[in-house]
């Protein structure tokens, strides 16, 4: 019977063989990759849970934090200096229901500006005015928005004095200033405003791109079976063709 499976030995089985042989091992290591950019999510994701809340956080000068990055993403920065341009950044809910953040610009002693959050403000109410003089602006650092984050407008044609995205990169042709590539949000709100909740850093949470890598490590793994399961088909199937034509029960 050994020499029925003496078709392994042709060139064309070779190629079989090989194709197997490297496809096996590439499935597992993509599917391990898979696995372990999810289990890099979790980690993330329980690390931001034990983080304290911003309220029960001391307070660190702004620049000791910056860059934004998922170590520094939602501590709680205070920076010093003088409010100045302000701009409503609409179509914003807050549990549930829809109204606009008030963004204040604070231009602060070194001489660049930092939007600030103040609260967010119910639909059809006006925004309370800043304080003047020096302040010292509180909040939960956080990272410039972008097209893909929720919530943002980037249609345009938004009217004067509004603003579709908290970012550098939107502020730069309204303001003289420069501005950082940061913002916060106020851990206390004026009267008036209901203070915004920091978000989790991009990449840090259970979100559905996370278990979109433990999906991708399940088909990599089925991927890895399925070539298994075919190469023996094949095998099977080549093997009782030729053992058929042993026994002479088909012609080539």
């Amino acid at each position: 019977m050994g020499g029925v499976y003496r078709f392994l030995r042709t060139p064309r089985w070779w190629g079989i063989n090989l194709f197997v042989l490297l496809a096996i091992p590439f499935c597992v290591f993509m599917g391990t990759w898979q696995l372990g950019k999810f289990e890099d999510r979790v980690d993330s994701h329980e690390e931001a849970e034990r983080k304290p809340a911003a309220s029960a956080q001391r307070a660190t000068p702004l620049a000791s934090l910056l860059p934004v990055d998922k170590e520094t993403s939602g501590r709680v920065a205070e920076a010093r200096g003088r409010y100045g341009e302000q701009f409503l950044v609409p179509d914003r809910t807050l549990d549930g229901e829809s109204g606009a953040y008030v963004l204040t610009l604070l231009r602060t002693d070194g001489g660049r500006s930092l939007p600030v959050v103040r609260g967010w403000l119910p639909a059809g109410a006006e925004a309370p005015a800043p304080p003047s003089g020096e302040v010292t602006a509180v909040g939960a650092l956080q990272a410039s928005e972008n097209q893909g984050t929720k919530g943002v407008h980037t249609a345009g044609g938004l009217p004067e004095g509004q603003l579709g995205m908290i970012s550098a990169a939107s502020l730069v042709n309204l303001v003289d200033d420069d501005v950082y590539d940061a913002w916060i949000t106020l851990t206390d709100s004026p009267a008036g405003l209901t203070p915004v909740p920091a978000v989790a850093a991009a990449g840090t949470g259970l979100d559905a791109k996370a278990f979109q890598n433990l999906g991708y490590t399940a088909e990599w793994f089925v991927f890895a079976g399925f070539v298994v399961f075919m190469w023996f088909r094949l095998v099977r199937r080549e093997a009782e063709a030729a053992r058929d034509e042993a026994l002479g029960l088909t012609e080539r």
